[in-house]
């Protein structure tokens, strides 16, 4: 009589405990990651209590519906507020400009000042969004 018992070599390995093994350890990385990122540190400038002693000309662009410009009120062309422009820029390289245009004029005369203002090389430009004492 032949006995039935025989150990049979196994074809396939079991990998389910191998595969909670590699995720108990995924787990175990994510939150050690996170915890060990609290924050970054960031130095903020303080603000100055001491006034400031140079007051600058605010040079204000503005782009009316129709398309014509004004600077600081009085009105003036395209090649009138470049030679303006320019002359302020050499008094002092860091003159402000801020361009105001009207919601109802094509966005390109608006643009077209922003690169005249970069060719000028006028680096402190400010758009107005939004309506002034309204």
């Amino acid at each position: 009589m032949k006995v039935q018992n025989e150990a049979k070599p196994y074809d396939t390995i079991n990998v389910t405990p191998m595969l909670d093994l590699a995720y108990v350890l995924l787990v175990i990385f994510i939150i050690m990651t996170t915890a060990s990122v609290q924050g970054l540190k960031i130095n903020l400038p303080k603000p100055s209590n001491k006034p400031s002693l140079e007051k600058k000309e605010i040079r204000i662009v503005q782009v009316l519906a129709n398309g014509n410009l004004m600077l600081n009120g009085a009105g003036l062309t395209l090649q009138e507020l470049e030679t303006r422009l320019a002359a302020a820029r050499a008094r002092d390289p860091d003159t402000p400009v801020v361009i105001k245009g009207d919601p109802d004029v094509n966005y390109e005369k608006v643009v077209d000042i922003i690169d005249m203002a970069g060719r000028l090389n006028i680096s402190n430009v400010g758009l107005v969004t939004t309506r002034i004492g309204v």
